[in-house]
């Protein structure tokens, strides 16, 4: 049974319009300008059918936790998955809800201009103003308190959240949320994870500022540990309420 995404609906944005897909693990919640609930569908069976008939010819790609190399004939998405997990050093699967979360945001930017495109915490955006993105991080003080100011120049762009105490998506680690942001939603979704396994406690975060500093592509990072926040890059959080 999936869990309730009530997090999706703590910031409204009255001038786009939601709607969710979902096929079997893929469950997304979509914003744009109009309803493209069709087409969204369409895109998510598209990537979905090249990942899965590509697990089903080398099954190592849907187990391995070290980075992997695909092919040059490989499907664009794996090779997107692949080529991430090799600059994190996790698993090209840690990669997955974001890439596909960007795969089909970049498809439904050909029928608007606007599109948010989240996945079981992981998003992709493109925007044309400033909007904000909540942070949830379980039972940390900063849950339902603060968000991530997100100005329309800097988009495209793919915001990642990896918990080692909310959901049900691996991680090693026990932060209550490493949020990363890069250009590529794939890349952000397996350096949270990477990052994500370093957190024990509190007193790791310095570390994680550290590691995060050495991921090519990444562009920032937040670290929530109970009480205490972490941030590194140009990120701007802003209070809700």
């Amino acid at each position: 049974m999936s869990e309730p995404r009530f997090y999706r609906h703590w910031i409204k944005d009255s001038d786009l319009v939601s709607f969710e897909v979902a096929v079997k693990q893929t469950d997304l919640y979509i914003r744009s300008r109009r309803n493209l609930s069709n087409k969204a569908l369409d895109s998510v069976l598209k990537h979905r059918g090249s990942l899965e008939a590509y697990i089903e010819r080398h099954p190592l790609f849907l187990t391995t936790l070290d980075p992997y190399q695909a092919e040059a004939e490989a499907p664009a998405i794996v090779k997107e998955m692949a080529r991430v997990s090799q600059l994190t050093g996790v698993g090209p699967m840690a990669a997955v809800a974001g890439a596909i979360a960007e795969a089909v945001g970049r498809d439904l930017l050909a029928f608007s201009p606007e599109v948010i495109v989240e996945n079981g915490g992981d998003i992709f955006l493109k925007i044309s103003k400033k909007r904000l993105v909540g942070v949830y991080a379980g039972q940390s003080a900063f849950t339902k308190k603060v968000a991530l100011e997100i100005m329309p120049q800097e988009t495209p762009l793919g915001i990642c959240t990896s918990s080692g105490t909310v959901g049900h998506s691996l991680s090693l680690g026990s932060a209550d949320a490493v949020i990363a942001l890069s250009s590529s939603a794939a890349l952000a979704d397996a350096a949270a994870t990477a990052l994500g396994n370093i957190v024990k406690d509190a007193d790791d975060i310095p570390e994680v500022v550290d590691k995060a500093q050495s991921i090519a592509e990444l562009r920032s990072v937040v670290i929530i540990v109970g009480h205490k926040m972490g941030i590194w890059g140009k990120v701007r959080i802003v209070p809700l309420g």
